[in-house]
């Protein structure tokens, strides 16, 4: 941090990021060096065969270069490792080196050319120890220029050149605010372009239409908004990770403050509703899992899953008409049946059509709770995640509800889609003909969840006594009063510090501010913090107290764009506000604040002193507020508690210690009255 500016444009990688490469590099250098010196000695004065002189001049200047680039690579480790994240000023020199260190590729090279024409050469007769020892350095050198290229790819930075510009433009004043204008203009129409090709590159397996264009633009303007403002390498994210997840160890190892234990003192007197609610909770998180089919059948049955699917699901083949889209061989349906155990004939409707905002779903008959179940699937395509990000807000008009207010847009557009099929299909029509009395209950899990959330608000006027059981769904799905509104019919569940339930772009913006803020205020150079990150992650410990510099500098010092390597923070021109602060008549802010729906159940898994998996992990489930996700939470176990997997799983061994509860209560009352 800040990346490196070097042959005139700036790149992904920062001056203090050499030092783990760099070693790697001096280590296979110093053995190579060695073995070479080693080989020279034992023939020095035997070189007297056919070819020999050119080995012994290739031996001799093979070992003068690689002498050479070991002093160069370990002047590069050695610079590297000076000052911290924050302060490049000790690491000024290292360009120099790189220039120098890119420079010595150039002989390496061509001694690389020489020596396979030398081991290529059939009239050379020396010592086939020799031939072979002079093979493998020429594989060697060719193999660490390619991976040396493919090195400078990945660093690269395809806005560096725009970068280095609009730096040049900030330090010199004197050019016309136009000017600066029209620059800065040019580097976000350059940045959205280039997010838009990386992320056209990404889905370019699947067929693009109008609805997958204006949702590339979308993104990658989401993406430019986001990355713009700060110079942050991937290194530095990484360092920052780990630095907040200690802070955030520490935080929670200390005692709490009183307010905070007593938050939900308030709430002990819907202890029974909260056992109710899990119970309902682990029932209908079967119907959210099974949504997503084989995949995730197969993946927590990895050793029979195949052999059941294979010899079940072509004797239960089910009519074109029951299923919308593609099912090959009824892997899909025959996990559903297994993952639910309901029957063949309880499923009124089932759709495998996925489509950008169009999303898979089914209908079934619960007799068990007397339920219509609308199961809506999670992520599981590229298609489901251009949905997610999808992240722009858009107004939600519903009759007969005082406030209206704002709602994820693709996932508004998914739950549209849906609400078309169930209403204007007459699916829903047709589940109440053969189950009138049965009540309507909407599911799913992650984008299911946020997309059974919004499509319970659509259909709650028509269906009064509905319910919705969010599982995992994301964080910035509804504005304050919708998610007000949807407390007496939703119900989230959340384990852990579960990364989606907490995904906003506030939040994020909010963890931006943080990693900038420790990373920039820790004394320790990067390689020390993740070293010692890595030995926290893996093996555990106490929190490292990382010491940190306070030297005055305002909050809001701390989030301008950093562009350059001179300097940590810069501030932005008078044009970059004017530009970023157009809104056409006041409008709303493009990502307001957007909270999780219904009431939410936070399941937490109790602490133990080992960071491996358990065979006897317990949980602790209770009623917590919107406001209680308003921060990403980094930890090994963000993505994991995500998972359906492991959704299913806290509710399920939530409610076996709840029934062995009781039974051990009925037991000593039983034990009681026989006495």
């Amino acid at each position: 941090m800040p990346g490196m500016v070097i042959f005139g444009r700036r790149w992904a990688i920062a001056s203090d990021d050499f030092v783990f490469p760099g070693a790697f590099e001096l280590f296979i250098r110093m053995i190579w060096w060695i073995g070479i010196l080693i080989l020279y000695s034992i023939h020095k004065g035997k070189f007297n065969c056919t070819g020999g002189g050119l080995l012994h001049s290739y031996l001799l200047v093979l070992l003068v270069l690689l002498a050479v680039i070991i002093c160069t690579v370990s002047a590069i480790v050695y610079i590297s490792m000076q000052g911290t994240i924050s302060n490049p000023g000790p690491r000024k020199s290292l360009p120099k080196l790189i220039y120098t260190r890119l420079g010595l590729y150039i002989p390496e090279l061509v001694w690389a050319v020489v020596g396979a024409i030398w081991v290529s050469d059939t009239d050379v007769r020396c010592e086939r120890t020799v031939v072979n020892v002079v093979f493998w350095t020429v594989i060697a050198s060719w193999v660490i220029i390619i991976f040396t290229i493919v090195a400078v790819v990945i660093v690269f930075d395809p806005l560096g050149g725009k970068k280095t510009l609009y730096l040049a433009d900030d330090i010199n004043r004197n050019l016309e605010s136009s000017q600066s204008g029209q620059l800065f203009y040019n580097v976000k129409k350059t940045a959205t372009r280039v997010w838009e090709r990386r992320i056209r590159l990404l889905c370019c397996c699947i067929m693009q239409d109008d609805d997958h264009r204006v949702a590339f633009t979308s993104i990658a303007e989401l993406f430019r908004t986001y990355f713009s403002d700060t110079d942050l390498v991937p290194s530095d994210i990484a360092a920052g990770f780990t630095l907040l997840h200690q802070e955030q160890d520490k935080v929670e190892n200390c005692p709490k403050e009183p307010e905070e234990i007593l938050c939900h003192s308030h709430l002990s007197h819907v202890t029974d509703d909260l056992d109710i609610e899990l119970e309902n909770a682990a029932h209908y998180m079967q119907f959210a899992a099974a949504a997503y089919g084989w995949p995730y059948y197969i993946y927590t049955n990895p050793f029979t899953a195949l052999c059941k699917l294979s010899g079940d699901c072509c004797r239960n083949s089910p009519t074109d008409s029951d299923i919308i889209g593609g099912d090959h061989l009824n892997f899909h349906f025959g996990s559903i049946l297994k993952i639910t155990g309901l029957q063949y004939r309880d499923f009124i409707h089932i759709s495998f059509h996925n489509k950008i905002f169009e999303i898979p779903f089914f209908v079934a008959l619960d007799h068990k709770k007397e339920a219509i179940v609308v199961a809506v699937r999670g992520t599981l395509s590229f298609e489901d995640l251009l949905t997610d990000l999808s992240a722009e807000c858009e107004d939600l008009t519903l009759e007969d509800v005082l406030e209206n207010g704002f709602v994820h847009k693709g996932i508004t557009q998914a739950a549209n889609y849906i609400y078309r099929r169930l209403i204007n299909d007459g699916i829903l029509n047709q589940a109440f003909t053969i189950a009138p009395e049965y009540k309507l209950v909407i599911v799913g899990h992650s984008l299911g969840g946020g997309t059974a959330s919004i499509l319970a608000i659509m259909l709650r006027n028509s269906f009064p006594t509905l319910r919705c059981y969010a599982f995992s769904p994301p964080g910035g799905l509804l504005s304050k009063s919708l998610a007000d509104y949807s407390k007496c019919f939703i119900v989230s569940v959340i384990v852990g510090k579960d990364l989606v339930a907490r995904l906003s772009m506030p939040n994020m913006e909010d963890l931006k501010r943080r990693l900038v803020r420790i990373v920039a205020n820790c004394n320790r150079p990067k390689y020390q913090i993740l070293l010692y990150g890595c030995w926290y992650e893996v093996f555990g410990g106490d929190p490292d107290n990382f010491p940190t510099e306070l030297d005055g500098r305002s909050q809001d010092a701390l989030t301008q764009p950093l562009l350059a390597e001179e300097s940590l923070m810069m501030h932005r021109s008078p044009s970059y506000n004017a530009i970023e602060d157009e809104s056409p008549l006041n409008a709303p802010p493009q990502y307001p604040h957007l909270y999780l729906p219904g009431k939410i159940i936070h399941i937490v898994e109790e602490t133990s002193s080992r960071r491996w998996c358990s065979s006897d992990v317990k949980y602790t489930a209770r009623w917590s507020k919107e406001t209680a996700f308003s921060n990403i939470l980094i930890s090994p176990k963000m993505i994991t508690d995500h998972m359906p997997d492991v959704v299913l799983k806290a509710l399920n061994n939530l409610t076996e210690e709840k029934a062995s509860c009781i039974t051990c209560q009925i037991e000593g009352d039983f034990h009681t009255n026989t006495v």
